[in-house]
Protein backbone atom coordinates (compact mmCIF):
# COMPACT_ATOMS: atom_id res chain seq x y z
CA UNK A 1 0.00 0.00 0.00
CA UNK A 2 1.49 3.29 -0.94
CA UNK A 3 1.62 6.28 1.39
CA UNK A 4 -1.38 8.36 -0.79
CA UNK A 5 -3.25 5.15 -0.07
CA UNK A 6 -3.05 4.93 3.94
CA UNK A 7 -3.30 8.67 3.80
CA UNK A 8 -6.54 8.51 1.72
CA UNK A 9 -8.21 5.94 4.07
CA UNK A 10 -7.22 7.73 7.02
CA UNK A 11 -9.17 10.72 5.86
CA UNK A 12 -11.73 8.39 5.19
CA UNK A 13 -11.94 6.67 8.94
CA UNK A 14 -11.83 10.12 10.37
CA UNK A 15 -14.40 11.74 7.64
CA UNK A 16 -16.44 8.70 9.20
CA UNK A 17 -16.16 9.03 12.89
CA UNK A 18 -16.42 12.78 12.58
CA UNK A 19 -19.81 11.92 10.34
CA UNK A 20 -21.03 9.62 13.30
CA UNK A 21 -19.66 12.50 15.90
CA UNK A 22 -22.06 15.07 14.28
CA UNK A 23 -25.29 12.71 14.27
CA UNK A 24 -24.86 12.13 17.57
CA UNK A 25 -24.71 15.44 18.60
CA UNK A 26 -27.58 16.56 16.60
CA UNK A 27 -29.41 13.53 18.26
CA UNK A 28 -28.10 15.10 21.66
CA UNK A 29 -29.87 18.45 20.66
CA UNK A 30 -32.97 16.79 19.71
CA UNK A 31 -33.68 15.68 22.87
CA UNK A 32 -32.59 18.19 24.78
CA UNK A 33 -35.60 20.36 22.88
CA UNK A 34 -37.63 17.23 23.31
CA UNK A 35 -37.75 17.47 27.30
CA UNK A 36 -37.79 21.05 26.86
CA UNK A 37 -41.24 20.62 25.51
CA UNK A 38 -41.57 17.97 28.56
CA UNK A 39 -40.68 19.71 31.23
CA UNK A 40 -42.44 23.07 29.84
CA UNK A 41 -45.97 21.31 29.35
CA UNK A 42 -47.66 23.39 32.26
CA UNK A 43 -46.95 26.25 30.18
CA UNK A 44 -48.96 25.43 26.95
CA UNK A 45 -47.35 28.22 25.12
CA UNK A 46 -44.29 27.54 26.28
CA UNK A 47 -44.93 23.97 25.42
CA UNK A 48 -46.07 24.84 21.57
CA UNK A 49 -42.88 27.13 20.88
CA UNK A 50 -40.57 24.35 22.04
CA UNK A 51 -42.79 21.78 19.99
CA UNK A 52 -42.16 23.82 16.98
CA UNK A 53 -38.56 24.44 17.84
CA UNK A 54 -38.00 20.84 17.69
CA UNK A 55 -39.16 20.93 13.47
CA UNK A 56 -36.97 23.85 13.38
CA UNK A 57 -33.63 22.22 14.76
CA UNK A 58 -34.30 19.24 12.28
CA UNK A 59 -34.72 21.43 9.53
CA UNK A 60 -31.08 23.23 11.09
CA UNK A 61 -29.27 20.27 10.74
CA UNK A 62 -30.12 19.78 7.36
CA UNK A 63 -28.94 23.46 6.23
CA UNK A 64 -25.86 22.47 8.20
CA UNK A 65 -25.80 18.52 6.60
CA UNK A 66 -25.67 20.18 2.87
CA UNK A 67 -22.79 22.78 3.71
CA UNK A 68 -21.14 19.82 4.51
CA UNK A 69 -21.59 18.17 1.75
CA UNK A 70 -19.53 21.21 0.04
CA UNK A 71 -17.00 20.56 2.42
CA UNK A 72 -17.67 23.55 4.69
CA UNK A 73 -18.32 22.43 8.39
CA UNK A 74 -21.04 24.82 10.40
CA UNK A 75 -21.33 24.01 14.22
CA UNK A 76 -24.69 23.69 15.51
CA UNK A 77 -24.04 26.35 18.40
CA UNK A 78 -22.67 29.77 18.49
CA UNK A 79 -21.53 31.29 21.34
CA UNK A 80 -21.56 35.29 21.01
CA UNK A 81 -20.22 37.49 23.57
CA UNK A 82 -21.86 40.94 22.57
CA UNK A 83 -19.95 43.52 25.19
CA UNK A 84 -17.07 43.80 27.46
CA UNK A 85 -18.94 45.67 29.96
CA UNK A 86 -20.80 45.03 33.08
CA UNK A 87 -22.77 46.32 35.84
CA UNK A 88 -21.05 43.96 38.50
CA UNK A 89 -17.44 43.15 39.45
CA UNK A 90 -17.37 39.43 40.46
CA UNK A 91 -14.44 37.75 42.12
CA UNK A 92 -12.65 35.46 39.45
CA UNK A 93 -14.94 36.52 36.97
CA UNK A 94 -12.89 34.84 33.79
CA UNK A 95 -14.27 37.65 31.55
CA UNK A 96 -12.71 40.38 33.16
CA UNK A 97 -9.13 38.29 33.43
CA UNK A 98 -9.10 37.68 29.69
CA UNK A 99 -10.68 40.42 27.91
CA UNK A 100 -9.63 43.71 28.12
CA UNK A 101 -9.41 44.60 24.53
CA UNK A 102 -9.67 48.27 23.73
CA UNK A 103 -11.58 47.81 20.06
CA UNK A 104 -14.94 49.50 20.14
CA UNK A 105 -17.85 46.53 20.01
CA UNK A 106 -19.48 45.62 17.10
CA UNK A 107 -22.76 48.25 16.18
CA UNK A 108 -25.92 46.57 16.63
CA UNK A 109 -26.74 46.78 12.50
CA UNK A 110 -23.29 44.65 12.94
CA UNK A 111 -24.78 42.27 15.45
CA UNK A 112 -28.16 41.82 13.63
CA UNK A 113 -26.20 40.97 10.70
CA UNK A 114 -24.31 38.17 11.94
CA UNK A 115 -27.37 36.62 13.78
CA UNK A 116 -28.61 36.57 9.95
CA UNK A 117 -25.42 34.58 8.69
CA UNK A 118 -25.99 32.53 11.23
CA UNK A 119 -29.72 31.35 10.92
CA UNK A 120 -28.51 31.37 6.63
CA UNK A 121 -25.93 28.49 7.69
CA UNK A 122 -27.70 26.18 10.18
CA UNK A 123 -26.89 27.33 13.51
CA UNK A 124 -30.15 27.80 14.80
CA UNK A 125 -28.63 27.82 18.58
CA UNK A 126 -27.22 31.05 19.97
CA UNK A 127 -25.69 31.29 23.29
CA UNK A 128 -25.43 35.57 24.26
CA UNK A 129 -23.19 36.54 26.58
CA UNK A 130 -21.16 39.13 27.73
CA UNK A 131 -19.91 41.00 29.73
CA UNK A 132 -23.54 41.52 30.94
CA UNK A 133 -25.71 41.54 27.65
CA UNK A 134 -28.49 43.49 28.84
CA UNK A 135 -26.23 46.48 29.33
CA UNK A 136 -26.83 46.42 25.76
CA UNK A 137 -30.63 46.31 25.77
CA UNK A 138 -30.55 46.75 22.23
CA UNK A 139 -30.09 42.53 21.71
CA UNK A 140 -33.98 41.85 22.83
CA UNK A 141 -34.46 43.67 19.51
CA UNK A 142 -32.70 41.76 17.62
CA UNK A 143 -33.61 38.18 18.45
CA UNK A 144 -37.51 39.50 17.85
CA UNK A 145 -36.29 39.31 14.61
CA UNK A 146 -35.25 35.59 14.43
CA UNK A 147 -38.04 33.37 16.35
CA UNK A 148 -36.84 30.00 15.09
CA UNK A 149 -33.71 30.54 16.87
CA UNK A 150 -32.91 29.79 20.49
CA UNK A 151 -30.66 32.15 22.12
CA UNK A 152 -29.92 31.40 25.94
CA UNK A 153 -28.91 35.33 27.62
CA UNK A 154 -26.72 34.66 29.89
CA UNK A 155 -27.23 37.35 32.31
CA UNK A 156 -26.39 38.59 36.06
CA UNK A 157 -30.46 39.16 36.30
CA UNK A 158 -30.18 42.76 37.87
CA UNK A 159 -30.68 44.48 34.69
CA UNK A 160 -33.84 42.90 33.99
CA UNK A 161 -36.38 46.00 34.65
CA UNK A 162 -40.36 45.97 33.79
CA UNK A 163 -39.34 46.56 30.23
CA UNK A 164 -37.00 44.40 29.24
CA UNK A 165 -39.87 41.69 31.32
CA UNK A 166 -42.34 42.36 28.91
CA UNK A 167 -40.22 41.93 25.80
CA UNK A 168 -38.98 38.45 27.59
CA UNK A 169 -42.41 37.65 28.11
CA UNK A 170 -43.19 38.69 24.68
CA UNK A 171 -40.52 36.06 22.88
CA UNK A 172 -40.05 32.58 24.04
CA UNK A 173 -37.46 32.46 21.92
CA UNK A 174 -35.01 33.75 24.71
CA UNK A 175 -34.20 31.84 27.63
CA UNK A 176 -32.46 34.08 30.36
CA UNK A 177 -30.10 31.82 32.25
CA UNK A 178 -29.17 33.58 35.42
CA UNK A 179 -26.40 33.70 37.33
CA UNK A 180 -25.97 32.15 41.03
CA UNK A 181 -23.65 30.71 43.66
CA UNK A 182 -25.87 29.58 46.07
CA UNK A 183 -27.81 31.13 48.79
CA UNK A 184 -27.18 34.86 49.93
CA UNK A 185 -23.81 34.36 51.40
CA UNK A 186 -21.89 32.57 48.80
CA UNK A 187 -23.87 34.70 46.13
CA UNK A 188 -22.92 38.10 48.13
CA UNK A 189 -19.39 37.08 48.67
CA UNK A 190 -18.90 36.80 44.84
CA UNK A 191 -21.31 39.20 43.20
CA UNK A 192 -21.33 41.95 45.71
CA UNK A 193 -23.55 42.53 48.94
CA UNK A 194 -27.53 43.06 47.68
CA UNK A 195 -27.41 40.54 44.46
CA UNK A 196 -29.15 37.91 45.62
CA UNK A 197 -32.14 39.53 47.45
CA UNK A 198 -32.20 41.45 44.60
CA UNK A 199 -32.29 38.44 42.63
CA UNK A 200 -35.88 36.94 44.30
CA UNK A 201 -37.20 39.54 43.08
CA UNK A 202 -36.34 39.43 39.89
CA UNK A 203 -36.98 35.65 39.24
CA UNK A 204 -40.26 35.98 41.56
CA UNK A 205 -40.99 38.67 38.23
CA UNK A 206 -39.64 36.25 35.68
CA UNK A 207 -42.25 33.19 37.22
CA UNK A 208 -45.09 35.94 37.86
CA UNK A 209 -45.19 36.43 33.92
CA UNK A 210 -44.47 32.53 33.17
CA UNK A 211 -41.42 33.41 31.11
CA UNK A 212 -39.34 29.85 31.02
CA UNK A 213 -36.03 30.80 32.95
CA UNK A 214 -32.68 28.78 33.54
CA UNK A 215 -29.92 28.88 36.10
CA UNK A 216 -26.04 29.13 35.54
CA UNK A 217 -24.28 27.57 39.04
CA UNK A 218 -20.67 28.21 38.81
CA UNK A 219 -19.60 25.15 40.78
CA UNK A 220 -16.60 25.84 43.55
CA UNK A 221 -15.31 23.79 46.05
CA UNK A 222 -16.64 25.66 49.02
CA UNK A 223 -20.33 26.08 47.26
CA UNK A 224 -20.67 21.97 45.87
CA UNK A 225 -22.43 20.76 48.78
CA UNK A 226 -25.44 23.41 48.63
CA UNK A 227 -25.90 23.84 44.93
CA UNK A 228 -25.86 20.14 44.56
CA UNK A 229 -28.91 19.78 47.26
CA UNK A 230 -31.97 18.70 46.40
CA UNK A 231 -33.63 20.87 48.60
CA UNK A 232 -31.87 24.08 46.94
CA UNK A 233 -32.83 22.41 43.63
CA UNK A 234 -36.33 22.35 44.91
CA UNK A 235 -36.52 25.90 45.65
CA UNK A 236 -35.28 27.38 42.41
CA UNK A 237 -38.00 25.08 40.78
CA UNK A 238 -40.46 26.45 42.95
CA UNK A 239 -39.95 29.93 42.09
CA UNK A 240 -39.93 28.60 38.16
CA UNK A 241 -36.85 27.86 37.44
CA UNK A 242 -36.60 24.99 34.55
CA UNK A 243 -32.84 24.25 33.19
CA UNK A 244 -29.98 24.23 35.42
CA UNK A 245 -26.21 24.76 34.07
CA UNK A 246 -24.05 23.25 36.23
CA UNK A 247 -20.60 24.84 35.54
CA UNK A 248 -17.17 24.21 36.57
CA UNK A 249 -15.23 26.27 37.81
CA UNK A 250 -11.85 27.28 35.71
CA UNK A 251 -9.61 29.62 37.68
CA UNK A 252 -8.45 32.26 35.28
CA UNK A 253 -7.63 34.38 37.82
CA UNK A 254 -4.80 34.71 40.29
CA UNK A 255 -5.74 33.49 44.15
CA UNK A 256 -9.08 31.19 43.24
CA UNK A 257 -6.71 27.72 42.09
CA UNK A 258 -8.29 26.79 45.27
CA UNK A 259 -12.25 27.18 44.26
CA UNK A 260 -11.15 24.20 41.73
CA UNK A 261 -13.13 20.80 42.85
CA UNK A 262 -11.53 17.90 44.75
CA UNK A 263 -11.54 14.70 42.65
CA UNK A 264 -14.23 13.24 44.44
CA UNK A 265 -16.56 16.36 44.18
CA UNK A 266 -15.66 15.94 40.18
CA UNK A 267 -16.30 12.46 40.01
CA UNK A 268 -19.70 12.65 41.92
CA UNK A 269 -20.97 15.63 39.82
CA UNK A 270 -22.57 13.51 37.27
CA UNK A 271 -23.80 11.06 39.63
CA UNK A 272 -25.76 13.84 41.60
CA UNK A 273 -27.03 15.10 38.05
CA UNK A 274 -28.02 12.23 36.85
CA UNK A 275 -30.27 11.68 40.07
CA UNK A 276 -31.66 15.46 40.07
CA UNK A 277 -32.86 14.38 36.48
CA UNK A 278 -34.67 11.35 37.84
CA UNK A 279 -36.50 13.41 40.75
CA UNK A 280 -37.35 16.53 39.36
CA UNK A 281 -39.51 18.23 36.53
CA UNK A 282 -36.35 20.13 34.56
CA UNK A 283 -33.44 20.09 32.73
CA UNK A 284 -29.62 19.70 34.30
CA UNK A 285 -26.79 20.41 32.62
CA UNK A 286 -23.01 19.64 33.74
CA UNK A 287 -20.24 21.56 31.84
CA UNK A 288 -17.47 20.19 30.88
CA UNK A 289 -19.37 16.59 31.97
CA UNK A 290 -22.12 16.65 29.19
CA UNK A 291 -19.48 17.45 26.71
CA UNK A 292 -17.16 14.25 28.02
CA UNK A 293 -20.42 12.45 27.71
CA UNK A 294 -20.85 13.02 23.91
CA UNK A 295 -17.19 12.63 22.52
CA UNK A 296 -15.01 15.07 24.35
CA UNK A 297 -14.26 19.29 23.85
CA UNK A 298 -16.97 20.74 21.49
CA UNK A 299 -15.02 24.18 20.77
CA UNK A 300 -13.62 25.46 17.76
CA UNK A 301 -16.85 24.39 15.64
CA UNK A 302 -17.11 21.25 16.36
CA UNK A 303 -20.01 21.83 18.64
CA UNK A 304 -19.62 25.40 19.09
CA UNK A 305 -17.83 28.39 18.17
CA UNK A 306 -17.27 31.41 20.11
CA UNK A 307 -17.66 35.17 18.72
CA UNK A 308 -15.78 38.22 21.00
CA UNK A 309 -17.49 41.64 21.47
CA UNK A 310 -14.74 42.76 18.47
CA UNK A 311 -15.54 40.37 16.06
CA UNK A 312 -13.10 38.08 16.61
CA UNK A 313 -13.66 33.84 15.88
CA UNK A 314 -12.35 32.09 18.51
CA UNK A 315 -12.49 27.98 19.95
CA UNK A 316 -14.14 29.03 22.96
CA UNK A 317 -14.51 32.11 25.49
CA UNK A 318 -11.97 30.62 27.44
CA UNK A 319 -9.19 30.65 24.56
CA UNK A 320 -9.02 34.59 23.37
CA UNK A 321 -7.02 33.60 20.22
CA UNK A 322 -8.42 34.06 17.00
CA UNK A 323 -7.09 34.35 13.03
CA UNK A 324 -9.93 35.71 12.06
CA UNK A 325 -11.89 38.58 12.78
CA UNK A 326 -16.59 39.60 11.27
CA UNK A 327 -15.41 43.28 10.51
CA UNK A 328 -13.37 41.85 7.79
CA UNK A 329 -14.74 38.74 6.51
CA UNK A 330 -18.12 36.47 6.15
CA UNK A 331 -18.91 34.44 9.46
CA UNK A 332 -18.79 30.93 6.62
CA UNK A 333 -15.52 32.24 5.57
CA UNK A 334 -14.17 32.52 9.16
CA UNK A 335 -15.70 29.14 10.69
CA UNK A 336 -13.28 27.45 8.09
CA UNK A 337 -9.85 29.03 8.99
CA UNK A 338 -6.80 26.90 9.36
CA UNK A 339 -6.93 27.59 13.24
CA UNK A 340 -10.29 26.04 14.28
CA UNK A 341 -9.60 22.58 11.69
CA UNK A 342 -6.34 22.07 13.44
CA UNK A 343 -8.24 22.54 16.98
CA UNK A 344 -10.84 20.14 15.72
CA UNK A 345 -8.23 17.16 14.25
CA UNK A 346 -6.68 17.23 17.43
CA UNK A 347 -9.42 17.68 20.12
CA UNK A 348 -8.53 14.53 21.91
CA UNK A 349 -5.65 16.31 23.39
CA UNK A 350 -8.40 18.01 25.10
CA UNK A 351 -10.26 15.85 26.22
CA UNK A 352 -8.56 15.15 30.13
CA UNK A 353 -8.19 17.68 32.27
CA UNK A 354 -7.75 18.49 36.17
CA UNK A 355 -11.67 20.44 35.98
CA UNK A 356 -12.87 23.44 33.98
CA UNK A 357 -12.09 24.08 30.42
CA UNK A 358 -9.87 22.14 28.64
CA UNK A 359 -9.14 24.84 26.34
CA UNK A 360 -7.55 27.03 29.26
CA UNK A 361 -5.54 24.13 30.66
CA UNK A 362 -3.85 23.75 27.15
CA UNK A 363 -3.55 27.49 26.45
CA UNK A 364 -0.02 27.37 25.51
CA UNK A 365 -0.68 24.73 22.39
CA UNK A 366 -3.56 27.20 21.16
CA UNK A 367 -1.12 29.63 21.44
CA UNK A 368 1.26 28.05 19.34
CA UNK A 369 -1.25 27.37 16.65
CA UNK A 370 -0.66 30.99 15.41
CA UNK A 371 2.87 31.00 15.02
CA UNK A 372 2.90 28.46 12.94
Amino acid sequence: MTSKTWSALMRTEEDKKASGFRKVLNESLNIFFKDALRVALTNPSQAYFFFKTVRWQKKAARVRSNWEKQGIHIPPIMIFSITNRCNLRCRGCYHQALRQSPKDEMAQDKLRSIVAEARELGIYFLVIAGGEPLVRQEILDITKGFPEIIFLLFTNGLLINEEILMKLKGQKNVVPVISLEGYEADTDERRGKGVYEGLQRIVRNLKGQGIFWSVSLTVTRSNFATITNEQFVENLIGLGCKLFFFVEYTPVSEGTENWLLTDEQRASLLTLRNSLRSRFPALFIAVPGDEEEIGGCLSAGRGFVHISAEGNVEPCPFAPYSDTNLRDSSLKEALQSEFLKTIRQNHKQLSETEGGCALWVKRAWVRSLLQV
